[in-house]
């Protein structure tokens, strides 16, 4: 049995007004899918009666799989923030890949798939109406878990050791604070700029840069949203900028407004 994960969804953009709007559950991976996969989800939502929904994400820089009716796709790591229009009542299931975990099921540079998706008959050979009915007909969230990971784990490609180094970095980039350009990367790991940019294009699908940057306006929305951020000087060096303009910069390339614009939207 897979065990639930909890955790805010960080990247979803007003949480707490898209919390009011749907669930999201989380699973760990069994020992035999966990090299490759950081963990299963499900989302649903009922707005039955209600106005459609926009909701938009910054990307995490991870590759999904989504089964979801008439519309199972890979998708990439978006370089901007997405919008997904939520209406009526649904659910849908997923596989979150490691960062760089996908690489060696789709044996080619993932930045193939960034701003993109891909069908599962692309990349698996199948096609995905029988995939969809099998995984969204199980009787409860961890049936349909269990189905995903089971169409997963007979498809499993040999580790590629990259697969970690990888998802290695890309954890110092999210919780090391001192990291806010990729030359502060390069130093803190000894790896030459030129190798992790290349690495990242091949096995993540956009650039340290991108990766890092997205992680710091992960935090910041999630902040602002919760109502915890008095002031945007202390917020940006609670986030390790140097000067709070960088932040603001940063803040307003991803999301396409300022810090105090999206608070007060």
């Amino acid at each position: 049995m897979n065990r639930a994960v909890n955790g805010l969804p960080k990247g979803v953009l007003h949480l707490a007004e898209n919390d009011q709007k749907f669930s999201l559950v989380r699973y760990a991976p069994s020992v035999e899918t966990q090299y490759f996969v950081q963990h299963y989800w499900i989302v649903r939502w009922d707005l039955r009666g209600q106005e459609p929904y926009k909701q938009t994400v910054i990307a995490h820089p991870n590759v999904n799989l989504v089964v979801e009716e008439n519309g199972t796709r890979i998708y990439g790591v978006g370089r901007s923030t997405s919008v997904r229009i939520v209406k009526d009542h649904g659910w849908v299931v997923g596989i979150k890949f490691k960062p760089g975990g996908f690489y060696p099921f789709l044996g080619a540079p993932v930045s193939h798939l960034t701003d993109s998706t891909a069908t599962i008959e692309e990349v698996f050979g199948i096609e995905s109406g029988p995939l969809e009915s099998f995984i969204l007909s199980a009787p409860d969230d961890q049936s349909m878990v269990s189905r995903i990971e089971a169409f997963l784990a007979e498809r499993l490609p040999e580790k590629d050791p990259n697969v970690s180094l990888v998802h290695e970095l890309v954890m110092t980039f999210r919780d090391d604070r001192r990291v806010i350009r990729v030359e502060d990367a390069v130093r803190l790991t000894g790896m030459n700029k030129r190798t992790m940019q290349r690495l990242f294009d091949r096995y993540v699908g956009v650039s340290p840069k991108s990766v890092i940057k997205r992680y710091r306006i992960h935090e910041a929305a999630m902040r602002i949203d919760q109502g915890e951020v008095a002031d945007w000087l202390d917020l940006s060096t609670e986030l390790g900028y140097y000067d709070h303009s960088h932040f603001i910069r940063d803040f307003k390339s991803v999301v396409g407004m300022s810090p105090e614009e999206y608070r007060q939207k």
